[in-house]
């Protein structure tokens, strides 16, 4: 067993903390539909761990992108009563565990679609750092440097949890410990300090001197 040392924990939530997977195709492809986008043209376009922002600026012109934005957004919200969005693995316990000004949730999403994912599931982070808190979305580390100063943490003293490779890049980029669940992408997809399946693979002791995260093999 491996042990992680940490003064804050911080999370994606898409992939890592939620699945929400087939809401996300459901909603996207009816938009690509809508928006005249071809199967070809939407299969060239990376999504995970990126704004909706820059998936569709990929997409259509800049003169279209604000209102294709919003479409996507209303769609994906309206979806999420419909099985949208479902907890993974290991996250209930996991979040648990933690005191509530020891973790956040940084997500690409934006916070009307994150706050409605995480009501639904019943997960309420003291801190929610979302696309609409920065300029530049990950694999840039503006978001998982925000959130730990959010926290008022040393960014060298932070976890993060991720599932997709352009969040392990904003974490590594950030100069934070990084952990990969293999729950959207293959594990030799992964670049991070730690691999796993998913939270349940993960337990937390948490001491005045911070966190301890236990990583089962």
């Amino acid at each position: 067993m491996t042990t992680i040392h940490a003064q804050a924990l911080l999370f994606d939530n898409d992939g890592t903390l939620v699945s929400t997977l087939a809401s996300v195709e459901r909603c996207w492809t009816r938009w690509a539909r809508e928006y005249g986008i071809t199967a070809e043209q939407f299969a060239r376009v990376p999504l995970h761990g990126r704004t909706a922002v820059e998936i569709v600026a990929d997409l259509l012109p800049a003169d279209r992108v604000a209102e294709a934005v919003a479409r996507v957004e209303q769609l994906e919200v309206e979806d999420v009563p419909n099985g949208g969005v479902a907890l993974l693995p290991g996250t209930r316990s996991f979040l648990d565990a933690l005191p509530a000004d020891r973790w956040a949730v940084v997500t690409s999403a934006t916070r009307r679609l994150a706050e409605a994912r995480l009501a639904a599931v019943g997960i309420r982070p003291k801190t929610l750092l979302t696309a609409d808190d920065v300029t530049r979305g990950k694999p840039d580390p503006e978001p998982y440097l925000l959130a730990a100063r959010a926290l008022g943490v040393d960014p060298a003293a932070c976890v993060v949890f991720e599932d997709a490779p352009a969040g392990l890049q904003a974490g590594r980029a950030a100069g934070m410990t990084t952990v990969a669940l293999a729950t959207t992408h293959r594990a030799d997809e992964l670049h991070a300090d730690h691999v796993v399946t998913d939270l349940s693979a993960l337990s937390a002791l948490v001491t005045d001197g911070g966190v301890t995260i236990s990583v089962r093999a």
